[in-house]
């Protein structure tokens, strides 16, 4: 009699290659409880940068590792979005991240991961985040010499899920950065009429910001890095079931008009 509960013999593991990481609680807990003091009192609205964010040895293994420009993972917002976000790369849905090294894939678990969201919590005194392992609209970015992203306000709702968009967490992973070359995370004032913050995109700088209905944010100004190089990061976006006060009807990216954007 055929026996329908055999299992059959699992499939060899491949080899051991580089190692698996994951954040440490207690090491995330200290470091959120040193930036949570200045977190909420940041201006123009939440945010904290901080420098050195993974182990040194983890940063250089993530840059080694991150695709070329013309690697197939990529899926082109540059040729259908010429006026908010020229000469932009991503992969817009982790649908798209089968070809992605090893190690990408384990940095979106880490970010995606308990341990970070429980990092996320205590530092910005937000309850109850919930990670987007689909990675709408986040994993890697990559602008071409040129490219920019118009000042803008986030979506504020996955609207199959219910779920309402709470935080962004971008890691920068730019070696010898010039800041000549401009890309800049510009935060803006409230009516987005004036940017009174920047964040230069530097290697294994970790930027999180609270996205508000009034979180306007970008960089506006074309990237002038030299041919061969580019501004890469790597982006992830947290939700929860609450929403924003006054802001609970789903909305798409509000882009702000060019012409009434005053550079700080």
């Amino acid at each position: 009699m055929l026996n329908l509960f055999k299992r059959a013999a699992p499939a060899p593991l491949p080899p051991v290659g580089e190692p698996f990481f994951k954040f440490e609680d207690a090491f995330l807990q200290e470091k959120a409880a040193h930036y949570a003091a200045g977190y909420n009192g940041a201006h123009p609205f939440p945010h904290v940068v901080i420098d050195d964010f993974l182990p040194a040895d983890v940063a250089e293994r993530i840059h080694a590792a991150y695709p070329g420009v013309d690697d197939p993972v990529w899926f082109d917002w540059k040729a259908g979005d010429t006026v908010n976000q020229p000469k932009k790369l991503g992969v817009r849905h982790a649908s798209r991240m089968e070809g992605a090294p090893p190690l990408i894939h384990n940095m979106c678990y880490a970010f995606n991961s308990y341990t970070f969201l429980h990092f996320l919590e205590t530092l910005t005194g937000l309850k109850d985040l919930i990670s987007d392992p689909c990675l709408n609209g986040g994993g890697m970015h990559q602008i071409l010499p040129g490219g920019k992203l118009r000042v803008h306000a986030d979506f504020n709702m996955i609207e199959p899920f219910g779920l309402y968009r709470k935080l962004n967490a971008i890691l920068y992973l730019n070696k010898d950065w010039d800041e000549s070359w401009g890309g800049d995370l510009q935060l803006w004032n409230r009516d987005a009429t004036k940017c009174e913050a920047r964040v230069m995109p530097h290697f294994n700088r970790l930027a999180v910001f609270s996205t508000l209905s009034t979180s306007h944010h970008g960089h506006p100004e074309p990237l002038a890095c030299p041919e061969g190089r580019t501004r890469k990061s790597l982006a992830f976006f947290y939700y929860s079931r609450h929403p924003e006060e006054g802001d609970a009807t789903p909305r798409t990216v509000q882009w702000k008009k060019l012409e009434e954007a005053t550079p700080v």
